[in-house]
């Protein structure tokens, strides 16, 4: 019997701590609560959605003014009063201007937009993971582009303060399996280049993933959803994230590690980091939690 499709952020939960993949996907219990990484990240990749939108729709970009006097609007228009704010030494404001140094930095960067062809922008992709269709995997890729005959990108919005090394990313396996997912459905697809937009920092950055690390990834993410699936008991896995997590009102041991530094956030769509990095991007909300849906699934934007 097929199991349920898994996203990288439902495989990450479990590895970071099993407790809060019970809490969320198990007992599906709601909260109502959402971090200032989330938030932030949510309104900069609705921003960049809308804006590849305009490009397509009218050949031409709209203004850069536009792009933040639109971004200042839906931050407050979406604003609530439980955004948690977890660092004491910032405030809303510090985040509010942190997106739109993303925004402008993006925009600067990529004007006037012409850097291939959109393909899709925020395209649920669903990835079989085994002949039968029995292990799935499912995700959304914020911009998918391609160059040429058979060449696509597969392009992610990073909003965060840190900037991982090469060979993290070598080892990332969100757009990896995104490019599974790419090449099952595209079949004209000859290259797949996965990229990384560091929006803080002005930094893009590409690689590739050889066949063999593709069969690897599909094994060993087959590997992980049997382990879950088989789970009996969701042990604490207490560390620096603890303080982001949604669930630490109830938690029977939400214990810091004392030794690690406090900006740990949550990585973005829902990811969680296993080792520390100041990093400011969306998270999976309790809309996931009771829907099994990622926030960001299901709703195209109207232009800017």
């Amino acid at each position: 019997m097929p199991k349920s499709p898994y996203s990288h952020s439902k495989l990450s939960t479990f590895e970071t701590c099993p407790r809060q993949f019970e809490y969320r996907y198990v007992q599906r219990i709601p909260r109502d609560t959402e971090s200032i990484e989330a938030f932030l990240g949510k309104r900069v990749h609705e921003i960049l959605e809308r804006l590849y939108h305009h490009v397509g729709r009218h050949g031409r970009p709209p203004s850069l003014r536009q792009v933040l006097e639109r971004y200042r609007q839906d931050w407050g228009l979406h604003w609530h009063e439980n955004v948690k704010i977890v660092r004491k030494d910032r405030d809303a404001e510090f985040y509010r201007l942190h997106g739109e140094r993303c925004l402008e930095n993006y925009y600067r960067q990529h004007y006037p937009f012409e850097d291939g062809e959109t393909v899709a922008i925020e395209h649920r992709i669903a990835i079989r993971l085994d002949e039968e269709g029995s292990y799935r995997a499912r995700g959304i890729i914020d911009r998918l582009v391609r160059r040429g005959t058979g060449a696509y990108e597969i392009h992610d919005y990073k909003t965060g303060a840190w900037l991982p090394p090469r060979d993290r990313l070598a080892r990332d396996r969100q757009l990896a399996l995104y490019q599974l997912g790419v090449l099952q459905e595209f079949p004209d697809v000859e290259h797949v280049e996965l990229v990384w937009h560091y929006l803080a920092f002005r930094k893009t950055i590409s690689m590739t993933r050889s066949p063999e690390e593709l069969e690897t990834l599909r094994a060993e993410t087959i590997k992980q959803i049997d382990t879950i699936e088989a789970a009996t008991e969701y042990p604490t896995r207490p560390g620096p994230l603890c303080r982001w997590c949604e669930y630490r009102d109830i938690c029977p041991d939400p214990a810091l590690d004392p030794t690690a530094p406090p900006e740990a956030p949550p990585d973005g769509d829902g990811r969680t980091r296993r080792t520390p990095g100041d990093v400011w991007s969306a998270s999976a909300t309790s809309a996931e939690a009771s829907s099994g849906e990622s926030p960001r699934e299901g709703k195209q934007l109207l232009l800017l």
